[in-house]
């Protein structure tokens, strides 16, 4: 579907997402794309990011090749600056040392709300449970957030089955009002588009659609109604370059393919 050079939907969510970190921020990453793609910023137009990890690193700088299959793997300690406990690294978060969380999750509803924890039961399938929150609820309270998902129903959901990680809430004032001052939702880079949150309602809406997607496609990919920006543009797909990188550091694409 997508006009672009040959890559995978994984590697296209990947160098989209590491774009959307910028230089000199600190960014506190979870495990698979997000990961993957705060590597690649650091290695690309970021060499300034700091990356953290719930296993307790700060200042990652992952060896090409070597990319770490969980956050407590200690190939992720690989010229960092220091290894912390785990509480002592969630502490820089409510301490306000980090700019920007990069999570993924299982659910997401239209206000940026996050279910990892479990999907009940129904007729058809017996209920799952999930990898639960880990640092997720922290990430997700404490953080200008960046989600990595999948885009289809069954993941863009009306109403999520657990909050695992606080979104906008119920929309507008209702994140602030419940006690959650800093940070929520920022993007959502799924594999059809870049999605944001409307100002005043909070409610996700398209920003950016990926060559080839229509309205029409990613709509019906979504298990709510969609809102769309004013000035929906299309994204650049993923350059040679950017995959070069990316496959150097994802050598036997554990994560991209």
């Amino acid at each position: 579907m997508l006009d672009r050079i040959a890559c995978t939907d994984r590697e296209l969510m990947t160098v989209l997402s590491a774009r959307s970190l910028k230089d000199g921020e600190v960014v506190f990453a979870g495990i698979g794309i997000p990961l993957l793609a705060a590597c690649l910023a650091q290695k690309s137009h970021a060499p300034g990011l700091t990356i953290l990890f719930e296993g307790g690193v700060v200042g990652a700088a992952i060896e090409p090749g070597w990319i770490p299959p969980s956050t407590n793997d200690q190939r992720g300690a690989h010229r960092s600056n220091m290894v912390l406990g785990s509480t002592e690294v969630l502490l820089l978060l409510q301490r306000g040392h980090v700019d920007v969380g990069f999570v993924g999750g299982a659910q997401i509803d239209p206000y940026g709300n996050l279910n990892s924890s479990l999907i009940r039961a129904t007729d058809d399938k017996p209920a799952a449970r999930l990898p639960c929150s880990g640092g997720g609820n922290d990430i997700a309270s404490l953080t200008d957030l960046i989600v990595t998902m999948k885009h289809e129903p069954r993941r863009f959901v009306e109403k999520v089955e657990f909050i695992t990680s606080p979104g906008w809430l119920r929309g507008g004032t209702s994140r602030h009002d419940s006690g959650l001052t800093l940070g929520g939702p920022w993007r959502v880079i799924t594999d059809l588009a870049i999605l944001g949150f409307a100002p005043d309602t909070k409610r996700m809406r398209v920003e950016a659609l990926h060559p080839g997607v229509t309205r029409e496609h990613i709509q019906a990919q979504t298990g709510f109604k969609l809102d769309f920006a004013d000035n929906v543009t299309t994204t650049e797909a993923p350059r040679a370059q950017e995959l070069a990188l990316l496959r150097a550091l994802d050598t036997e694409r554990l994560l991209t393919g």
